[in-house]
């Protein structure tokens, strides 16, 4: 008996010693116990994206507890994003996030090299030189406008059945910051969607020329609800969309309007008019970025998604793309069904057939550069930022 004793001493004595030495072996390769993580916002979690961006910052804190500091700096404009970054890093930081699109970043890497600096992708970065300790990454965005575009095409589909619109009448309003690839991709994925369903649905644009502004973007909205759009969504940082489609709803109308919205839920302030929201998950490439620097592994290793270098992506086949808040009160029968359809059919292929269509696509800089849409067009294919940049004239009008 006083053998098996010894001999399970001896045995737990060794096996304690194993982990002891895997344990110095972790540290001596680098790994960390503790980490300072910042975060740059270029708005404040007021605004629907930033929101969205912050809850990246509460999973890091929900999973690593005191094991990271976190600083934040909020409402930093591209433009003066040198003194916040230089101020994180001074205090510290061993990985740095930014969900402003300032190219200062990718110029100031370079001056704190043991730092990990992370950006929201802004440009296309495929074939271009940046600094080892720079990196871009985003959710592929045009699958959720796609599959929140089949939620409206379902709506309005129940509208037409019900005789309350005419087929004339199924044009869709998207409120629009700027004239962007990224704006452009989307609301295009959005009318492909809808257009999925109902094939005879147009679209509105109606340009803000701002990212951020309550009254242009609730105005905006109106000045196509006025036009006769029944479904209105957004590429804008603020509510005023959605307050404008709740506020349409409780007017005499002869036609009904409903919202899709993006990055945050809006039942809670359109609870009679919000169908869905889209929305990119930041926090798969987050998480995944702090653990790598905790272990002292390169980033695009760790994390899990499409890799162009230092530039990751993905969509809802790895978690970076989420739909939120599907309204059941207000959405049509059948939508959900139909948006599961959609999202398995991205999860396992390629999105190729969300700019596949009868048209031809007109590059908004040069009219002279066309692209023909029957063979479709591959979003992300080399980067994560958005480069479908033509509109469609036959099916697009935008508004002056």
């Amino acid at each position: 008996m006083k053998r098996i004793y010894i001999t399970t001493l001896v045995t737990c004595l060794v096996i304690l010693g194993t982990l002891i030495c895997c344990f110095r072996l972790l540290n001596l390769s680098g790994g960390k116990d503790h980490l300072t993580v910042g975060f740059i916002y270029d708005n404040d979690d007021s605004t629907p994206y930033t929101y969205n961006f912050s809850l990246a910052k509460d999973a890091v804190e929900k999973k690593y507890g005191d094991k990271v500091d976190i600083l934040t700096c909020s409402n930093v404009l591209d433009d003066g994003m040198e003194a916040p970054l230089r101020e994180l890093a001074d205090k510290g930081c061993d990985i740095i996030f930014f969900n402003g699109y300032s190219d200062l970043v990718i110029k100031l890497a370079p001056e704190y090299p043991d730092i990990q600096f992370c950006q929201t992708s802004y440009m296309d970065m495929y074939g271009k030189t940046v600094p080892p300790n720079y990196h871009t990454f985003k959710g592929e965005a045009y699958q959720g406008r796609y599959v929140s575009g089949i939620a409206a095409g379902v709506k309005i589909r129940q509208m037409l059945l019900e005789g309350i619109i005419s087929e004339d009448e199924a044009v869709v309003g998207f409120v629009a910051a700027f004239p962007t690839s990224e704006v452009i991709s989307g609301y295009t994925a959005f009318l492909q969607g809808v257009r999925s369903v109902v094939s005879e649905a147009k679209m509105r644009v109606c340009y803000t020329y701002t990212w951020s502004s309550y009254a242009l973007e609730k105005n905006s909205a109106h000045k196509l609800i006025d036009e006769g759009c029944v479904v209105i969504s957004q590429h804008t940082d603020t509510i005023g969309p959605a307050i404008a489609c709740e506020e349409a709803s409780g007017e005499k109308r002869e036609k009904p309007v409903y919202y899709v919205g993006y990055n945050q839920s809006m039942s809670e302030v359109a609870p009679g008019t919000s169908l869905v929201t889209s929305r990119i998950c930041w926090e798969p490439y987050v998480l995944s970025a702090v653990d790598a620097v905790m272990s002292d592994r390169e980033i695009e290793k760790v994390v899990t998604g499409r890799i162009h270098g230092t530039d990751v992506s993905a969509g809802f086949d790895k978690g970076w793309v989420e739909m939120v808040d599907l309204n059941l009160l207000v959405a049509a029968p059948g939508t959900e069904e139909a948006m599961n359809d959609a999202i398995e059919k991205f999860k396992h292929g390629s999105g190729d057939f969300v700019f596949k269509s009868n048209h031809t696509g007109v590059d908004i800089l040069d009219s002279s550069n066309t692209i023909d849409l029957r063979n479709g067009y591959s979003e992300n294919a080399n980067t994560s930022y958005p480069l479908f940049h033509y509109i469609m004239p036959d099916i697009i009008t935008i508004d002056d």
